[in-house]
């Protein structure tokens, strides 16, 4: 209904352009009395930076052709032919988000509004441009140790509910709902490990389906819980319960885990057989799932991993994993399936504390703009590296551990919610820690 809706806006002015996007290229072409048919090999518009970040397209005239672009930006800014109507692109998105005057001669887009009535948008900026966004770097105690004790991993769901791995030696989940201050047990009994479906034997990640199903790695147990829309009892649905193997129906050690867009497979980080498996979600307990990441032993190598741990798929804006090595102190990005990754952060094999290289990572996110955001848990800070840098800044802790405001002792977790506060699970500390988008 949505493209319906566009395309007969379109058709509604006499001079415009057709967008649609193709994985992470986008196509334009002009329509001009008849619709040309575009294809891949044909399409665009020089392109412009604006404020540094943002790729837009220069003014064309209605004879000019036009070439295929790649961006992975969430926020690309495009004048139609005649009418300086701007649409606004976020992924794979496409609305209408103003009416404004444009000087297309000029080389930056800095328009000016004419309709009382046209709407606007609030997107975020790159943190790797100077004006990006920022955090805070002092943190606010959202846990403590009063009510968790070993803060590993966190998740959001799409209300602003937060759950948190307390990994040893509550070995539970709680769920922190937004602007509560006391956490709900959702799975696990506390300071009761075992193997049980109501039990969780140092538990490593959650997720929180659309559904509201929940996904446990259970570290000790070999297995991956399954807790169905609200239960506290949960089913093996991956791996075979308290044994630990090389079969690509077992595993050998879960740490994180993540989902495809569609919640049709899940990626689980296999640390102790050094490799990265895909499960169908509907999985049972024996199924067989397939290596798309290392397998061929513990090594620095291109195609092995090193205690892989933390993994991230954002899958709308990047075709590969990313995912940090534990032992072999580095971050890679490896497109789920192939023989090889490259590595993008930290040097194999090496560990240290200075801007390039990193001292047993976990946590990772990648944002829209393909900056990588990792919890170095051994220098006891937050490294952000920006798309196509190895070069690190410390965002987070003072890379000394610490109980302070501004430090950290051993973080393990990241997460953002909806506003890109960050979270870390500082569980040196044990707690969990807030900081604020500036």
């Amino acid at each position: 209904m949505f493209w319906l809706v566009f395309i007969l806006s379109l058709f509604s002015v006499c001079n415009s352009i057709l967008i649609t996007k193709i994985k992470n290229n986008i196509i334009i072409g002009i329509m001009y009395n008849d619709l040309f048919n575009i294809t891949e090999n044909q399409c665009i518009c020089e392109m412009i930076k604006v404020n540094d970040s943002i790729s837009a397209l220069n003014y064309f005239s209605i004879n000019q052709t036009c070439q295929l672009f790649r961006s992975n930006a969430s926020t690309i800014y495009i004048e139609f032919y005649s009418n300086s109507t701007f649409i606004f692109l976020n992924q794979s998105s496409i609305t209408i988000l103003n009416v404004q005057e444009y000087q297309p001669s000029t080389s930056s887009l800095t328009p000016t509004t004419t309709s009382s009535t046209s709407t606007s948008a609030t997107t975020l900026v790159n943190p790797c441009i100077s004006g990006g966004y920022r955090w805070n770097t002092t943190g606010t105690t959202i846990l403590n140790s009063t009510q968790i004790t070993h803060a590993a991993h966190l998740f959001f769901d799409s209300n602003d509910t937060l759950y948190v791995v307390d990994e040893y030696a509550n070995s539970v989940i709680w769920k922190l709902p937004k602007n509560a201050v006391n956490p709900i047990l959702v799975a696990g009994q506390a300071l009761s490990r075992g193997p049980n479906f109501s039990q969780l034997n140092l538990p490593q990640a959650v997720y929180l389906d659309s559904e509201q199903n929940l996904y446990v790695t259970d570290y000790y147990n070999y297995r991956v819980q399954k807790y169905i829309n609200g239960s506290n009892i949960g089913m093996t649905i991956i791996g075979i319960n308290g044994t630990a193997g090389t079969a690509s129906s077992m595993l050998g050690g879960p740490r994180h885990l993540c989902f495809d867009s569609t919640e049709t497979y899940m990626y689980i980080a296999d640390s102790d057989n050094n490799r990265i498996m895909r499960f169908q979600s509907n999985s049972t307990s024996g199924t067989n799932g397939h290596i798309v990441a290392g397998g061929n032993g513990a090594g620095n190598g291109t195609t092995q991993l090193n205690y892989p741990w933390g993994i991230h798929y954002l899958s709308s804006v990047s075709s590969y994993l990313y995912i940090t090595n534990y032992y072999g102190h580095t971050v890679m990005q490896w497109a789920p399936g192939n023989t090889s990754g490259s590595f993008i952060a930290g040097t194999p094999g090496v560990s240290g504390s200075n801007a390039t290289l990193l001292n047993n990572p976990i946590g990772i996110k990648i944002d829209t703009y393909l900056n990588i955001f990792v919890v170095d848990y051994g220098n006891s800070r937050v490294q952000l590296f920006c798309n196509n840098n190895q070069t690190g800044t410390t965002i987070i802790g003072t890379g000394t551990a610490g109980a302070s405001a501004q430090q950290l002792n051993n973080p393990r977790g990241i997460v953002f919610d909806s506003l890109m506060n960050m979270y870390i699970a500082d569980s040196g500390n044990q707690r969990v820690q807030k900081y604020l988008k500036l």
